[in-house]
C-alpha cells in the first residue's frame, strides 16, 4: 500500500486513487500500471508537468476501479483542452495568446455591475503642475476667522500676505517651496499641484525611491497652531492607515521649520473637477452627475469610510473635492482633517454646507461623517444653490426638485442620511451601503424607462423574498416577505430550533427563551399575529420600540398586524415609516403598495408596484399582478396586459398570467383580434382542461357575436377557426361539448349540452 501524499490525509492509493479523499495518484507515487511520467491527470483535461518531463500515454484502465463511494470529480473524463489537446493530436506545440481584446471578464469596478460610469483617464504628473501658483482672490480667507482678505480694493489688486482685518491673524497664500527645493533630504520639488483647506499641495520626486511620484502637503499658515497640531497628529497615525481606496500615506518631513506630509501621488480627476468639466462643456451651466453615476461613485467609496471607522478614526471633511477617480476607480484622498473618534481636544476641520449642523456643539462623530457623504450625494445630482445658505442643513422641496420626484428612494435615503438629529440617520456605514446599493438598483431600473422587467434577481439582507403571487387580490399580510433572522442576535442559533407551527405552542416555546433579545421578541410579536393575541403582541412590541425607538422592524410587524385585522390606512403608516428606514429595500415598498391598494390610494399604490416590478425579477409577479388589477379598474385594457406580459416563463404564476391575460382579452370587447390573442396567449401553457374549455367557450362566443354584427373577417383567425359564422359555430359547439362532459354536477352538463344544440347551424337536405 502507497500512503497518500495530500497534506493531512491519512488514506492510502487504490487502483491509482486515494481510498479516503479520491485524489489521484501523483507521480512520486506512481500506481500500478500507470507510468510516473504520465502528463495527463484524470478530470482536469490539462496536462500536468511531470518530473522528468517525459510524455507518456495513460493506462485506459487506470479510471477503473471496484470501489465506491468516491466523490472527486477530478475522476471523471474530460475533453482535452490546451496542451493536453496538442499532445493527444500530436501536433506541435503551439504558444498560447497572451492578452486579447476582448473585455468581457473585465467587468468595471464603478457601478457594482448595475451601471457603467465613464472612466478617467489617469493624468500625467507635470500635467498637473500649475503654471502659476496663485490662490484666486474669492478663495482667500482668514485661517483663523474665516473672513475674507486678500481682496482687491479701488482697483488695486489683493495682497497675498497680510494680517486679517478682522481678528489679526497673519496669512500668506504665497507658496513657500519652490521647484528644486529638496524636502527632508528626499523629496525633490517639481511644483504646485493645488492650494487646500490647510495649505499648498506639491508634486514632486522621491529620491530614495527611483524618482517616484509623490504629494507634498504643506500648511496654510505654519503660524497657526491648530494647522501646525492637524499636521502633527497627521503624521503621527495616518501613516498606519493602510486601505486600497485611501491615500497611502508615506512619511513626514520637515523643511526650514515647517512640515510637511508626503504621500501617494494620485492621477485622476476630482468629483468636484468632473463636476466643474460638465459645466464647461454645458456652456457654464451646472450639469450634475446622472443619480446612477453619482450612487456609484459614493457606494464604491464607502469601505474606506467603513475602515476608517473600524479603526477608531473619523474622516471628518467629506466633500466631493475628496474623491477622485482614477480610471474605474476611485481613491480617498486628503486626510488632513482625520482624527480619532476619542478625539475631544485636536482641532475641528469641516466645510460649510457639508459639516453636520451638531459638530459644533458635540464634535464629529460617525453620525456626523455619514452626514457629509449624504451632502456630498446631494451635492452631484443637485442644481444645489444655496447649499451653505438657504439649504446649509436641509434638503430641497420635493416638490421643487424633479430629481426627487422622479426618484422617490434617493430621496428617501438622502433624507435619512442629512436628518438634523444624528440619532435619526443610519448608524453605520454598512447599514448605509446596503440602503445605497438597492437605491441604485432601483434607479437603474427606473431609468431602463416603462414596461422595462427586471434584469435579476437581488438577495436582501434584510428580507426574505416574497414567495407568493396572488392575480386576484392585494397579497395578504402572511405573504409578504418575512424578515431575515440576524444572524448576530445572541439567541439566533437557539430560534432556529423553534420550528412549531401551531402559534400558541410557538408562544409558549418562546417564553423559555434563554435571553429575551430583539430577535426572540420579533418572532413572538409574530406568532401573536397569526395567533390573534392583540395583547401580547402589544406588549411586545412596546417593550422593543422602549428599549430602541428606531427599530424599524417592530413599525412593520405593526403593519402587518394592521393589515391582518382590516386596517389598511393604519398598515399604510406604519409600512411608509419603514420605507424612510430602509429605503434601499424593495419589501417595504411593496407591502406599502397593497396597503394603498386596500386603502384607496391607487395611484401612489401603482408608483410603488412600478419600482418593485422593474427592480428585481423576485418582486416582478406579485408587483405586475397589483398593477393589472388597479389598471384593470381604471379600464385601461393595454396597461393591464402590459403588466401581465411583465410575469416570465420561469415564475410558477405564469399560467395564471397568462389565463389572467385571456380572460381579460375574451370579456373586455368583441374585436376579432383581440380575441384571437386570448385564444393565443394559452396556447403554449399547461392548463386544466375544464378551464381551458370555459375560455375556448367565452371566446368562441363573443367572435360569433362580433361575426353576426359586423361581418366576417378575411384576416382574421381564432386559433385554427376562420372569423366566419359557419365556421365559429361549428367551433363553439364543439366547445361546448367539450365543456359539458367536464361539468361536474348533470344539470350543469345538461345546460351545456342545450346551449350547444341552441348554437349548432342548420343544415338543408
Amino acid at each position: 500500500m502507497i500512503a497518500c501524499t495530500e497534506p493531512g490525509c491519512t488514506g492510502t492509493y487504490e487502483d491509482g486513487y486515494c481510498n479516503v479523499c479520491g485524489s489521484p495518484q501523483t507521480a512520486t507515487a506512481p500506481a500500478s500500471g500507470t507510468p510516473a511520467s504520465a502528463t495527463s491527470l484524470l478530470g482536469t483535461g490539462v496536462a500536468q508537468a511531470s518530473p522528468d518531463r517525459a510524455a507518456a500515454a495513460a493506462d485506459p484502465d487506470a479510471e477503473r476501479s471496484t470501489r465506491t463511494g468516491r466523490t472527486s470529480s477530478s475522476r471523471l473524463a474530460t475533453a482535452a483542452l490546451g496542451s493536453a489537446r496538442t499532445a493527444a493530436t500530436g501536433g506541435t506545440r503551439p504558444t498560447r495568446r497572451v492578452g486579447t481584446s476582448s473585455t468581457r471578464l473585465r467587468g468595471a469596478r464603478l457601478g457594482a455591475g448595475l451601471t457603467t460610469v465613464p472612466p478617467a483617464p489617469v493624468q500625467d504628473p507635470l500635467q498637473a503642475v500649475m503654471a502659476v501658483p496663485e490662490v484666486p482672490e474669492r478663495k482667500r480667507f482668514c485661517p483663523a476667522c474665516g473672513a475674507e482678505v486678500g481682496r482687491s480694493r479701488d482697483g488695486v489688486p489683493g495682497r497675498t500676505a497680510g494680517f486679517c482685518p478682522k481678528c489679526g491673524n497673519h496669512f500668506d497664500f504665497t507658496p513657500t517651496l519652490n521647484p528644486g527645493d529638496v524636502v527632508g533630504g528626499q523629496y525633490e520639488v517639481v511644483g504646485c499641484l493645488a492650494h487646500g483647506g490647510l495649505g499648498w499641495i506639491y508634486l514632486a520626486r522621491d529620491r530614495n525611491v527611483s524618482g517616484r511620484w509623490v504629494v507634498l502637503k504643506g500648511l496654510l499658515n505654519s503660524g497657526d497652531p491648530d494647522a501646525y497640531a492637524a499636521a502633527i497628529s497627521e503624521r503621527q497615525f495616518l501613516a498606519e492607515v493602510e486601505h486600497p481606496l485611501i491615500v497611502e500615506i508615506y512619511n513626514f518631513a520637515m523643511h526650514e521649520g515647517a512640515g510637511y506630509t508626503v504621500m501617494e501621488f494620485v492621477g485622476g480627476r476630482s468629483l468636484k473637477q468632473i463636476l466643474h468639466d460638465r459645466r464647461e462643456a454645458a456652456g457654464g451651466v451646472n450639469t450634475p452627475l446622472p443619480v446612477d453615476q453619482a450612487l456609484a461613485f459614493v457606494l464604491e467609496i464607502l469601505p474606506a469610510f467603513a475602515y476608517l471607522h473600524d479603526v477608531g478614526l473619523l474622516f471628518c471633511d467629506f466633500k466631493p473635492d475628496n474623491v477622485i477617480q482614477q480610471g474605474d476607480a476611485v481613491k480617498l484622498i486628503d486626510l488632513g482633517g482625520v482624527r480619532r473618534i476619542d478625539d475631544l481636544d485636536s482641532a475641528i476641520f469641516g466645510t460649510v454646507g457639508y459639516q453636520a449642523p451638531e459638530v459644533a456643539e458635540v464634535g464629529p462623530s460617525v453620525a456626523s461623517d455619514i452626514y457629509t457623504i449624504g451632502r456630498t450625494l446631494a451635492t452631484l445630482v443637485l442644481d444645489f444653490r444655496g447649499n451653505t445658505s438657504t439649504y446649509v442643513a436641509s434638503l430641497p422641496a420635493v416638490a421643487d426638485t424633479p430629481v426627487f420626484q422622479t426618484y422617490d428612494s434617493f430621496y428617501r435615503l438622502l433624507a435619512k442620511a442629512c436628518a438634523l438629529d444624528p440619532s435619526d440617520r443610519f448608524a453605520t456605514v454598512d447599514e448605509l451601503r446596503a440602503q445605497v446599493l438597492g437605491v441604485l438598483r432601483e434607479v437603474v431600473a427606473t431609468d431602463r424607462g416603462p414596461g422595462s422587467p427586471a434584469l435579476h434577481s437581488a438577495a436582501s439582507v434584510l428580507f426574505e423574498a416574497p414567495t407568493s403571487d396572488e392575480a386576484g387580490h392585494p397579497l395578504a399580510w402572511d405573504q409578504l416577505p418575512a424578515l431575515k433572522v440576524d444572524a448576530s442576535d445572541p439567541a439566533a442559533s437557539w430560534l432556529a430550533g423553534v420550528n412549531v407551527s401551531n402559534p400558541d405552542q410557538r408562544l409558549a416555546a418562546l417564553a423559555d427563551a434563554p435571553d429575551e433579545t430583539v430577535e426572540v421578541r420579533l418572532r413572538r410579536a409574530t406568532a401573536a399575529i397569526e395567533a390573534g393575541r392583540q395583547d401580547v403582541l402589544d406588549q411586545t412590541l412596546s417593550q422593543i420600540l422602549t428599549d430602541d425607538p428606531w427599530e424599524w422592524r417592530a413599525a412593520w410587524l405593526g403593519g402587518l398586524a394592521q393589515l391582518s385585522t382590516g386596517d389598511p390606512v393604519a398598515a399604510r403608516a406604519s409600512f411608509n415609516a419603514v420605507y424612510g428606514q430602509v429605503p434601499g429595500e424593495l419589501a417595504p415598498k411593496l407591502a406599502l403598495a397593497t396597503a394603498c391598494e386596500l386603502s384607496g390610494e391607487p395611484d401612489i399604490a401603482e408608483s410603488l408596484y412600478i419600482i418593485c416590478a422593474r427592480s428585481d425579477a423576485n418582486y416582478t409577479a406579485p408587483a405586475a399582478f397589483g398593477l393589472a388589477r388597479i389598471r384593470r379598474a381604471r379600464g385601461d385594457l393595454p396597461a393591464s396586459l402590459a403588466a401581465l406580459d411583465l410575469v416570465t416563463p420561469t415564475r410558477s404564476s405564469y399560467v395564471d398570467a397568462r389565463m389572467l391575460r385571456a380572460q381579460l382579452l375574451a370579456t373586455s370587447s368583441g374585436d376579432l383580434r383581440a380575441l384571437s390573442d386570448a385564444l393565443a396567449s394559452v396556447q403554449s401553457v399547461s392548463i386544466e382542461p375544464r378551464a381551458r374549455a370555459a375560455l375556448r367557450v367565452d371566446v368562441l362566443g363573443s367572435a360569433l357575436a362580433a361575426v353576426l354584427k359586423d361581418g366576417p373577417s378575411k384576416t382574421v383567425q381564432l386559433g385554427a377557426v376562420p372569423a366566419r359564422e359557419p365556421d365559429l359555430r361549428d367551433a363553439l359547439e364543439g366547445a361546448l361539448r367539450e365543456y359539458a362532459a367536464l361539468a361536474p354536477t348533470p344539470d350543469e352538463r345538461i345546460a351545456l349540452v342545450d346551449r350547444a344544440n341552441d348554437v349548432r347551424r342548420w343544415t338543408t337536405w
